[in-house]
């Protein structure tokens, strides 16, 4: 694990991008950061670009880290940084089942997510739902993530994993 200091994880919503990265983080006492609370403020509101990359700069300037999310404006930051990359590339039935359970769940208990904001049931059913946002860039994430890993993960490790089991079996070899 010593060459593993600065890890982004990647993948679509709902593919575990966020347990995995606390998972890792625990294991290699390394900090976490989660691009969605960077990303969103309070009551759901997005912060422009110029200030994500500012605060994804200074996220990243530490020695040790993992990271989750798949945001284009920070994508050079991030995966520039990065030493190793997983992308949890998860058949889309897998992916979405997960993220049904994670949003049914988020939804009932009022769980905070995303820098404090909450899914709710009207959020679901609204044009801003996580579950209409998976349907419009799982597709995209598939098609796209290979072209970046060629541009932006050259010497650096790369792990591809198509099933939770697969992460698993990998977690314990470390």
């Amino acid at each position: 694990m010593h060459h593993m200091n600065r890890i982004a994880i990647i993948g679509s919503t709902g593919s575990g991008k966020s347990s995995l990265a606390s998972t890792l983080a625990e294991k290699l006492g390394a900090g976490k950061i989660e691009l969605d609370d960077l990303h969103w403020v309070p009551g759901w509101i997005e912060i422009d670009d110029a200030q994500f990359r500012e605060l994804t700069e200074r996220a990243t300037s530490v020695h040790q880290w993992v990271s989750s999310g798949n945001y284009s404006p920070v994508r050079d930051i991030v995966w520039g940084r990065a030493d190793t990359i997983i992308w949890l590339d998860y058949s889309f039935p897998r992916t979405a089942y997960q993220l049904v359970r994670r949003t049914i769940r988020r939804c009932a208990t009022g769980e905070p997510c995303c820098n404090g904001n909450r899914e709710t049931w009207k959020r679901q059913l609204s044009r801003h739902s996580i579950l209409l946002w998976l349907l419009k860039s799982y597709w995209r994430n598939r098609r796209n993530i290979p072209n970046y890993l060629s541009t932006y993960a050259t010497r650096k490790t790369v792990h591809v994993f198509r099933s939770p089991s697969d992460v698993a079996k990998w977690l314990e070899t470390l």
